[in-house]
Order: C-alpha cells, then structure tokens, then sequence
C-alpha cells in the first residue's frame, strides 16, 4: 500500500546583490554562507518580497531591483512538517558599499559584502540551490 506523504508550499524570494566595488551580499546563518531571502506574505508581490528580505535581513535600503535570475526548489522538515520551498531569485544592485545589520531574531550570525574570491570559496560550502543561483548570475554552468 502506497503511504500518502504530503508537502506544505512556501514560496519565498531573494536576491544576489552587488554593489558598486563588485562585490555580493552573502549571509552567515545556521552554519553556512547563503544569500539573502524570505518568504512571501500575504497579498505581497514577488519582486516586492525579494527587496523587503533582502532589506530586512542585512539592514539595508536603496535597493535597485534587476532582472529574475531564477526559482530553486528544495524540501525540509521543521517540526514533524514537511515542506517544498520555491524561491524566486532577482538580480539586484546598490550604490556604493552600504553598512550591514545582520536580523539576528531570523538566526542570521553575520553579513557581509564579499570579493568574488571570498564568495567562491564560500561557495564551496553552501546549499545546491544557492550554488545554482551563482551559476545563474554568472551566466555560466560552473563555479
């Protein structure tokens, strides 16, 4: 007899942020580099989720929203519920090197604005997903 298994949908949206010097917003939470999301809310449009994270998360404003990048998909289980999470993936830009705040109450330990050596080498030890949204963003299919 085949087990019925089902997923909740989250749908979320990020963003790959550089700034004026080349550099990318990356964030250091539960462990590991990721880059800056979160989910939608109610009544909200995705590229309007994609800003209000990227803000939220690493305390910043002046956000210039670009083109999509992509959608990554990946399942988790938090508490006994398994979820299937979509997120929507925009190429965005600021002026000069803004300040980060890390939202410490969403678990982010750190924010920062790396070089592209330092964010390949981060690279090396972060999610398929995020690793796919690189690949995007350079227009290549490796790291």
């Amino acid at each position: 007899m085949a087990q019925k298994y089902s997923e909740q949908p989250v749908t979320a949206a990020g963003g790959w942020v550089e700034n004026s010097f080349g550099e990318v917003l990356w964030i250091h939470r539960l462990g590991q580099w990721d880059l800056p999301k979160g989910k939608l809310e109610s009544g909200e449009a995705i590229d309007e989720c994609a800003v209000r994270e990227v803000e939220e998360e690493c305390g910043i404003g002046g956000i210039a929203l670009g083109s999509k990048l992509c959608e990554t998909v990946h399942r988790y289980e938090m508490k006994g519920v398994a979820y299937v999470k979509t997120t929507h993936w925009f190429r965005m830009k600021v002026d000069g090197r803004p300040e980060l705040t890390p939202q410490t109450e969403e678990g982010i330990e750190d924010v920062r604005w790396m070089a592209e050596a330092a964010w390949r080498e981060a690279a090396k030890d972060t999610y398929a997903t995020i690793q796919e949204v690189m690949r995007t963003a350079l227009g290549t299919k490796s790291v």
